[in-house]
Parts: C-alpha cells; structure tokens; sequence
C-alpha cells in the first residue's frame, strides 16, 4: 500500500474481465466485467464502464454502471454519470443530468440479508437531450 493510498488505474483501450481486489482508492477510465471488491473507493471517470457487482465503501460514477452495487458509505452519480442498477447504501447523491434507473435502498448493509422487499421504486429518469 502506497502512501498516498492510491492502487491504481485502469485506463481507456483496457478492459479487465473477472474480480478486481484493491485496498484503498482505485480509478477506471476503461472496462471491468465481473465484480470489484474493497473496503476502499472507486472512481468511475467518463468513458469509464463497469458490469457487475460492485462492494466499496465510496463509489463516485462519472461514466456508466450496470449491474449492483453495495457501498458502505455513499455513492455520488455525477452529471456524466449513466447507472442501471440495483444501489445499497446509506447515502445516495444523484447530480442533476445524471441518469439512475433501478432499486435503491438505504438501509444499513446488515439489514439487507439479500432480501429487497422494502427496496424504494425510483421513477425513470427522464432521458438527456
């Protein structure tokens, strides 16, 4: 672990398929299919695209998700941000342009159990000119 708790960096032109394991801060500009594992945080820049199921702690999208995911902490969809899925955590914050369609519920991690029946139905987003 590097001293500015940095990882690394998953760059345009690159596409990693399976499970990605990182300890602090991971940044993505190209593709993962599969899963991402931490305790630490994911950034997902514009032209950054992930499908799968998403762990971290804080996941902050720019770019495109698909999938599920479970952040401990919050997850920030940016104005350039494009998610399609189910989202768990306690915080959401969606910027105005972004689009969200899916689930989300922000109850505590322990008390989803993999059940979703008290999940909130958000409205479709409108889509962007």
């Amino acid at each position: 672990m590097g001293k500015s708790g940095f990882n690394g960096i998953l760059d345009e032109g690159s596409h990693i398929k399976g499970e990605l394991h990182f300890e602090d801060t991971f940044k993505v500009s190209g593709k993962i299919t599969g899963s991402v594992v931490s305790s630490g945080d994911l950034e997902v820049y514009e032209g950054g695209d992930l499908d799968g199921e998403i762990r971290v702690r804080h996941i902050l999208i720019s770019g495109s998700v698909r999938g599920t995911i479970r952040a401990s902490e919050r997850v920030e969809i940016h104005s350039t941000g494009k998610v399609t899925a189910d989202v768990y955590t306690p915080t959401l914050v969606i910027k105005e342009g972004a689009f969200f369609e899916g689930r989300c519920s922000m109850r505590a991690e322990q008390e989803h159990d993999g059940a979703t029946a008290n999940v909130t139905r958000m409205p479709l987003a409108k889509k962007r000119l």
